[in-house]
């Protein structure tokens, strides 16, 4: 049991070790050209305009819902008017930064270490250090400066929606105007909420494509390995996003923000 103990410890330890070493060599190469900005291009076009669908989707019904479940807690005590400006600031500082990394994580991050993977596995990540090329340059610094710009106009896009799927319901079940509504959730809003949400996003991005980078060129045993380090990518991934949020949320507040 003893032996165990430590045997688990010692491998954590190295995990973490090489995780972080990881980053490292990403923040090295983050300091000094070349940037390849054709591929940056080529990246923040996947992972951003190709994510735009489902971000739309999912902002639009979870403005949705957040309207129909607000507002009718509201009027029970008189108090729907308020609606347009809990569901901007709710979407705003928490929900869209959260929900549309998750998507982002599902979807970006489970291509990117499914890609890389099967390129490690193939051994073409070999190939290309034989050509004296450098892997982490080519291919992680390209998707993780193409998710840190992508992430926050995805989350920018999905609040604005969130809010028109508030609108919708605020209007045709709430007995409030259009006009009404885009006001109070427009005056809501102070810098503070604007600054949150636009953090939030763009940490959220580099931690995405580091972890889902790392998992793909670490992936080991054909198809079966590259399918464990997918997982691996969107249940890392995931959990990061919400310790992350709770960690940036509490060092916020007491920024006063």
């Amino acid at each position: 049991m003893k032996d165990y103990i430590l045997n688990t410890a010692a491998s954590t330890v190295e995990a973490l070790y090489r995780f972080f070493a990881f980053h490292w060599e990403v923040a090295k190469r983050l300091a000094r050209p070349p940037y390849y900005p054709t591929l940056i291009w080529e990246q923040m076009d996947r992972v951003g305009v190709d994510s735009l669908p489902i971000v739309v989707l999912t902002s639009f019904f979870t403005g949705f819902v957040l309207a129909f479940q607000i507002g009718y807690a509201l009027m029970r005590f008189g108090a729907k008017l308020y609606v347009g400006g809990i569901v901007s600031v709710s979407l705003v500082r928490e929900l869209g930064p959260v929900l549309i990394s998750l998507v982002f994580a599902g979807r970006v991050g489970a291509g990117i270490t499914a890609e890389l993977g099967s390129m490690q596995v193939s051994e073409q990540i070999d190939a290309m250090r034989a050509l004296a090329t450098d892997p982490i340059r080519k291919l992680v610094l390209t998707r993780f400066l193409a998710a840190v710009i992508m992430l926050p106009i995805l989350v920018v896009v999905g609040d604005l929606i969130g809010i028109l799927g508030g609108m919708l319901v605020s209007v045709m079940n709430l007995g409030l105007t259009a006009n009404f509504y885009r006001t109070s959730a427009v005056n809501a809003l102070v810098f503070n909420d604007l600054i949150s949400g636009f953090i939030k996003p763009l940490i959220f991005g580099g931690m995405i494509s580091i972890v889902a980078c790392y998992f793909g060129l670490t992936a080991r045993g054909g198809t079966k390995g590259v399918g464990d380090a997918v997982t691996r990518t969107v249940v890392v991934s995931s959990v990061l996003v919400f310790v992350l949020d709770a960690f940036i949320t509490k060092v916020l507040f007491l920024l006063g923000m």
